[in-house]
């Protein structure tokens, strides 16, 4: 089989496309004809040399989107459609790749009317955001806010935010014609960081009232602006850090509006919780409630472009590789 493999951790020339044998499934496992793989930051990371736990040579790519060819005895059907995520491309071979042998718990049906390009940049985002904010104790009427309307996890929080029910579901970008964009896609409350400072757009639409909750992807100076944000006893999240790995935060902020800070890991969650947001996910999209949104294709030969253009071209929506 074809895959795209990181034969080295110094940039995008280290990422080779080679002939590997099909991968040999055991216990637990199913084999997934891939055919679209989602392109994240992690993978970007890890081709930089910035993830120490990841070994070279390694077939990138976290998560993905194919169709059952040896179900290996679980409750799979062969040709099911199946999207996942899991430790793929971080401590094992991953999605950029024709075949994949997958853990039968990281794996969730695709509702028939969502593409597989569409479910490939799916799973890492929408749980994310599914998990986040029910750790943050989200419920209908809350106000949510998610800098990075562009970026995955931010547009997948304000979109299942508002379809649980969120009195505000808020998200920023630093580009004009990014707010422009948002706004024809239907996300009416968008601040224009580059007309506007974020705790005044939060004022407007809250009328002065602050954010319940922020899920914050981004870092940097935005995680001590967002967190400036919260209402009283609200609830700040950080777990990406693409703007930046530092920041500096005024202590009062969390003092006197008895507010809290808190991180979030993905695979660091029970199953259970995994298994609740896969059957909630499952259910919003396929009743169009939610909806992914896809940038750009690349082919599978072609992993190190579109990896660099999710890195610099810094895309409204999802890079997905098809395979």
């Amino acid at each position: 089989m074809r895959a795209m493999r990181a034969e080295g951790f110094r940039g995008y020339q280290d990422l080779k496309l080679v002939d590997l044998p099909k991968p040999q499934i055991s216990e637990e496992r199913v084999l997934v004809k891939i055919a679209a793989a989602g392109v994240t930051p992690l993978e970007h990371t890890i081709l930089s040399g910035g993830y120490p736990r990841a070994k070279a040579p390694l077939v990138l790519g976290s998560e993905g989107a194919g169709v059952v060819d040896d179900a290996n005895g679980t409750e799979f059907s062969v040709g099911a459609r199946v999207m996942f995520t899991g430790p793929y491309g971080v401590s094992e071979d991953g999605a950029y790749s024709e075949y994949l042998a997958v853990r039968k718990e990281n794996l969730s049906l695709i509702p028939g009317s969502v593409e597989d390009v569409s479910a490939a940049g799916i799973p890492v985002a929408y749980l994310t955001a599914h998990m986040a904010l029910t750790l943050s104790g989200f419920q209908a009427g809350k106000t949510v806010l998610s800098p990075a309307i562009g970026g995955s996890v931010g547009n997948a929080v304000i979109q299942l935010a508002r379809a649980l029910g969120a009195r505000h579901a808020m998200s920023t970008t630093t580009s004009h014609a990014k707010a422009e964009q948002a706004r024809t896609l239907g996300f009416d409350e968008v601040i224009d960081l580059s007309i506007g400072k974020l705790g005044e757009g939060v004022r407007r639409i809250t009328g002065g009232y602050g954010s319940d909750i922020v899920i914050d992807a981004v870092g940097g100076d935005i995680l001590s602006e967002a967190l400036g944000t919260l209402a009283m006893s609200g609830s700040l999240t950080t777990l990406g850090y693409s703007a930046g790995r530092k920041s500096t935060i005024d202590v009062t902020d969390l003092i006197w509006k008895r507010a809290s800070i808190k991180s979030f890991s993905l695979f660091a969650q029970p199953p259970e919780m995994w298994s609740t947001a896969w059957a909630s996910i499952f259910t919003l999209l396929g009743s169009g409630a939610i909806k992914p949104i896809v940038a750009r294709t690349f082919a599978l030969e072609d992993a190190a472009e579109a990896l660099r253009y999710q890195i610099e071209g810094r895309p409204f929506g999802r890079v997905v590789l098809k395979i």
